[in-house]
């Protein structure tokens, strides 16, 4: 998309996201296993205990729901900026095809935690339902967020290991990631994989009712006219943030402190607080965007409109700092050294998005995207 028909907020948005799909990926599956965070309980204390507690509790499941969400945004974005294309269904299928490249490459050689393969594939299922009027994009959202809200009610459609089968998993990985060279982590990466599906199998009806949803938020029209709507915006955060962090700290604050569960409702209200959370986010994102006074979001909008290249380099990064390849460190940072190490990596970033952006039209992988879903090169330097 050129920078001119860019919307700011989303770009600010998408920036926003792309901090917390960076420090729960970096402190749930590189810095450990991937698979600890299902192991019951903590040895976590002190400033650790404090900063897990605050990813659990403010992002953990609630950035990758916000990421989805602008996701599915974005195809609608692309859907009707190509309206009047005979080719429409081709350029989009091929973008998501790209895609689906992009998603098996960082997979297999990069890191087995991609999102972007499950993107893809939602995303081509997701792109029929596109040509559908509102209505059915609203049952279609509807059906899969409530599915997704009382799936742990319900037989699960996966199996999944039991505690001690877990901790095999655990161990395994730290061996193989944290001492293997390149060649043995990938070997390791190929073979967890078949352990990794179930886990996107379970979200898969959040992905696609959160895709649906954000097309549904876009074709209302709330984004591109997000000033005359300033009011409502500033209450739906209200209400939606309100809401959801009393459901996400009534179970966060029992999974960390031990407090008896609430029984079979704990499931479902977990499920729903992944969901609104996220919505509320967005609303005050938005809402702040509607400021006339100034852009207090500004700078998240680089990161935000280079968030594809970004969240490659991100893998790139923490798997030399964390992998036996590299540093080697996984298994030995705690939560609070993480969240430091986080935070430096997205603030480099942050200045290096806007330092190539006042030079190029594009992030890297934004405009070798956008050339394999066109057939050709976009415009890339910006000559002054």
């Amino acid at each position: 998309m050129p920078p001119s028909s860019r919307i700011n907020s989303i770009d600010a948005l998408r920036g926003l996201a792309l901090f917390g799909v960076l420090a729960m990926n970096l402190d749930t599956a590189f810095r450990i296993s991937l698979f600890e965070q299902f192991l019951p309980g903590t040895s976590d204390r002190g400033i650790d205990l404090t900063v897990d507690a605050f990813l659990y509790g403010f992002l953990d499941l609630k950035a990758f729901a916000l990421f989805s969400l602008l996701f599915g945004l974005g195809l609608a974005m692309q859907y009707d900026r190509l309206a009047t294309s005979a080719r429409r269904t081709i350029l989009l299928t091929r973008r998501l095809l790209a895609l689906l490249v992009f998603g098996v490459v960082h997979l297999l050689l990069i890191w087995n935690g991609d999102i972007l393969t499950e993107y893809a594939v939602t995303a081509l299922i997701a792109l029929p339902i596109l040509f559908f009027p509102g209505w059915p994009l609203g049952i279609a959202a509807a059906v899969c967020l409530l599915l997704y809200a009382v799936m742990p009610m319900l037989p699960s459609p996966v199996s999944f290991p039991d505690v001690a089968g877990l901790t095999r998993l655990v161990q395994a990985a730290n061996h193989a990631y944290g001492t293997g060279n390149f060649t043995r982590i990938l070997e390791f990466r190929i073979q967890e994989v078949k352990d990794i599906i179930p886990l996107h199998v379970l979200i898969f009806p959040r992905t696609l009712g959160l895709f649906l949803l954000g097309a549904i938020i876009w074709r209302s029209g709330l984004i591109k006219n997000a000033g005359h709507h300033s009011g409502k915006l500033w209450i739906a955060a209200l209400l939606l943030i309100s809401v959801g962090l009393v459901i996400t700290f009534d179970t966060t604050a029992r999974w960390f402190s031990g407090w008896p569960s609430i029984g079979s409702i704990e499931g479902p209200a977990t499920q729903l607080g992944v969901i609104i959370l996220p919505l509320g986010y967005g609303a005050l994102v938005l809402a702040i965007g509607t400021i006339q006074r100034g852009r207090f979001l500004a700078w998240l909008e680089p990161i935000g409109r280079m968030a594809f290249t970004n969240y490659i380099v991100q893998s790139v990064i923490a798997g030399w700092i964390f992998y036996g390849y590299g540093l080697g460190l996984m298994g030995k940072m705690g939560p609070a050294s993480g969240m430091v190490l986080v935070i430096a990596i997205y603030l480099a970033q942050m200045l290096l998005s806007s330092w190539w952006l006042k030079r190029f039209r594009f992030g890297p992988l934004e405009w070798l995207w956008r050339t394999m879903m066109y057939g050709k090169q976009p415009e890339f330097r910006i000559y002054n």
